[in-house]
């Protein structure tokens, strides 16, 4: 039998028309009508009104309801996924992790590409993933469908409930793995079966295609990192496990390390383990810790994503009491990406009771936070939303950072990773009280008090300038203290501290507006003036340099 090219291109056209409607027909199993896509709109936006208007704290009521005017406007031109994306974005503007909207059980089944993301110091990685994409396991993500990898970061974040930027390092890249999300934020221009990466391994980059599959037939990860088990790969070896990463079947373990004089804990869930409970379990760690030698002790929350907080008495109290390792230089603790929930209570709880030292990467989660959900179904399309409820402060509210920051800061390269070293672990191990400052405020505090303004200098720059700080926001720290000063009528001093925030960081606009303020407060004119200038010189088309052409002209008249 014979036929037309004509007739073959036709069949061959058809085809891939059928390839790239595979997800959008999956998507339009349960037909969801523009009514009822808005109807739960509003479902979701008088919920929020009528029993949980306190969730109000991020984002203001009047935008909430602006933004989902906006959304709801949109629904009649929009695809399920699009709107299910839309929905997504809207439980997001409060900032809670623990405020969500989950996909599973939905009216809109979704997929997931079979890899697993990691963000590593020197990049995003393939960390792991099914064995027919091993050939990308281990590789550097460069672009996701030619989008440079930060773009996509960026495009992806408001589908993400982040607390803060680790919170959305440690679950937020997930959602870069949804085909859905990728479409609706646009990073493709259509819903895609495969999605194109821009790989770099060994010194070579080439693109690789990976196909989508339902997510129920994506393993979950463990700990944010895939389990090396059958068809799934990980990037790291597997010769052997750093102390972080042993005996994950449990919640807890302890180990003793004799050249370092050392007891190491992972403590991975605020649960009690089923072979030992919490409370038994420190009794038998801090006892060992009393009769033998030991001079430090390193407890790891860093996979920790919480649980009971009700389980953290024990804890606690028996650190307090432990006169050997309640001691600067002595009892350290992991933090990072996955530090959260309950575990932020623990933490916060340590912080105000003992002596310990934070290594590590900041938290996922802000140091007062609304925790605990309820769930709330969506009537139509049945997406289930996690609404919070219960508000957990354990510090006054005048210290709500973003997050619990390390003292001292440690994050992990991808080789780092894959060859099973631990660089946080030993900064711990390797830690000897030499100077280095632990409190840089409260140190820089007492030197202006002691009028040592020649050390605040120094100090503060070196202080800058030092990684082992990255993660302290000493510019909005400063400035805080120098704004204080202002207020309280310090003047002289506020005009010290705000000035010396802008030598420190040049080309930040505020921190000169800041001192520019000071400045004219102080009766300074032709510094305040000068400063003025500098925003403009920054950035012209910045709303401070509007405010501070403003200012110029106010001050030149006088």
């Amino acid at each position: 039998m014979k036929f037309s090219f004509q007739f073959i291109k036709t069949i061959f056209f058809l085809l891939l028309c059928i390839s790239s409607l595979t997800l959008t027909a999956q998507h339009n199993q349960i037909p969801i009508t523009s009514q009822q896509w808005q109807q739960d709109l509003r479902f979701l936006q008088e919920t929020v009104h009528e029993k949980y208007p306190f969730l109000f704290k991020k984002v203001s009521a009047k935008d909430f309801d602006a933004k989902a005017e906006e959304l709801y406007r949109a629904i009649p031109t929009m695809q399920d996924h699009e709107v299910m994306v839309g929905l997504l974005r809207m439980v997001s503007l409060f900032g809670y992790g623990h405020t969500d909207m989950g996909f599973r059980g939905g009216a809109v089944p979704y997929h997931k590409l079979p890899i697993n993301l990691y963000q590593f110091s020197d990049g995003m990685y393939i960390e792991g993933g099914h064995q027919e994409y091993s050939n990308a396991i281990g590789a550097k993500v460069i672009a996701i469908e030619g989008m440079p990898v930060d773009d996509a970061l960026k495009a992806i974040r408001p589908t993400v409930p982040a607390e803060n930027d680790s919170y959305f390092i440690a679950f937020g890249i997930n959602n870069l793995l949804i085909p859905e999300v990728l479409h609706a934020q646009g990073i493709t221009n259509k819903l895609k079966e495969s999605v194109s990466f821009t790989l770099e391994k060994a010194g070579k980059q080439w693109k690789q295609s990976i196909k989508a599959v339902p997510a129920k037939e994506v393993p979950r990860t463990q700990y944010s990192r895939v389990k090396q088990k059958g068809e799934w790969l990980s990037a790291r070896s597997q010769a052997e496990s750093p102390l972080y990463l042993k005996n994950l079947d449990k919640i807890y373990y302890y180990e003793y390390l004799p050249n370092q004089k050392t007891v190491y804990v992972r403590h991975s869930q605020i649960q009690n383990d089923k072979t030992e409970d919490i409370k038994t379990f420190y009794e038998r760690v801090l006892n060992f810790i009393e009769k033998n030698d030991v001079e430090k002790f390193v407890l790891d929350v860093r996979l920790n994503g919480g649980g009971n907080n009700y389980l953290n008495k024990p804890i606690i109290t028996g650190i307090i009491q432990n006169k050997k390792i309640n001691q600067k230089g002595k009892f350290f603790t992991i933090i990072g990406r996955r530090t959260f929930s309950a575990c932020q209570n623990l933490i916060n709880e340590l912080d105000n009771y003992t002596n310990v030292i934070f290594i590590g990467e900041p938290s996922a989660e802000n140091v007062n936070f609304y925790g605990d959900n309820r769930k709330v179904t969506l009537p139509n399309s049945k997406f289930p939303v996690y609404l919070s409820y219960a508000w957990w402060q354990d510090k006054p509210q005048w210290e709500n950072q973003d997050a619990t920051v390390p003292h001292i800061a440690v994050n992990m390269s991808f080789e780092e990773y894959r060859s099973n070293q631990d660089p946080v672990l030993e900064a711990a191990l390797n830690y000897t009280d030499t100077g280095f400052i632990l409190d840089p405020m409260e140190h820089l505090t007492q030197l202006f008090i002691a009028e040592k303004y020649g050390q605040v200098r120094a100090d503060a720059a070196k202080i800058a300038k030092d990684p082992a700080y990255r993660y302290y926001d000493f510019e909005k720290e400063f400035s805080k203290t120098g704004t204080r000063l202002l207020n309280n009528g310090q003047v002289e001093a506020a005009v010290f501290v705000l000035s010396l925030v802008a030598e420190l960081y040049p080309t930040s606009t505020s921190a000169w507006y800041s001192a520019a303020n000071a400045y004219e407060q102080a009766k300074q004119s032709a510094k305040a003036i000068d400063a003025y200038k500098k925003i403009i010189e920054l950035d012209s088309k910045a709303p401070l340099a509007t405010a501070a052409s403003n200012r110029i002209k106010a001050l030149e008249k006088k």
